[in-house]
């Protein structure tokens, strides 16, 4: 039987494509699951050419982040936490008070839990644009984007 040799391919920096811009519209989609799809992008991972230790994922713009649906009682008993470091500095918000307040942070937060917690997280987060209404100034990438509804 002849030999066969396989090789692996390895992504270099050099070799990286141009990044591509993606629009959401977040209207009546699930929290984690529309999530888990911009974490995707953001990582690159839908890629045939990805590496988990290259930054190879897309910029993704999201609309209408105030519209975005939850399963269940979440509204109302999903709570975020966060502490100001002081004795008592513990304060809680339900996924109701958020997304009056701060519809974006919802998806942000869900996303950021998706991604991995070194560099290359921190550095896919920031290619990440959600806004809670339907306009966004990326007018740019109206026209060369990728419209995924």
């Amino acid at each position: 039987m002849p030999e066969a040799s396989f090789r692996t391919h390895v992504a270099k920096r050099a070799q990286q494509q141009e990044k591509r811009w993606h629009v959401l519209d977040a209207t009546d989609q699930t929290l984690g699951r529309l999530a888990s799809r911009i974490a995707g992008l953001l990582s690159g991972k839908r890629r045939a050419d990805f590496s988990p230790n290259l930054d190879m994922g897309d910029f993704v713009v999201v609309i209408n982040a105030e519209r975005i649906a939850v399963t269940g009682r979440k509204r109302e008993q999903k709570v975020y936490y966060r502490h100001s470091g002081y004795p008592g500095g513990l304060r809680e918000k339900t996924l109701q008070t958020q997304l009056d307040e701060h519809p974006e942070r919802v998806l942000q937060l869900a996303v950021k839990g998706m991604l991995p917690r070194n560099k290359i997280g921190r550095r896919s987060l920031r290619r990440l644009h959600v806004y809670a209404g339907p306009q966004h100034p990326h007018a740019a990438q109206l026209s060369n984007s990728n419209k995924e509804e």
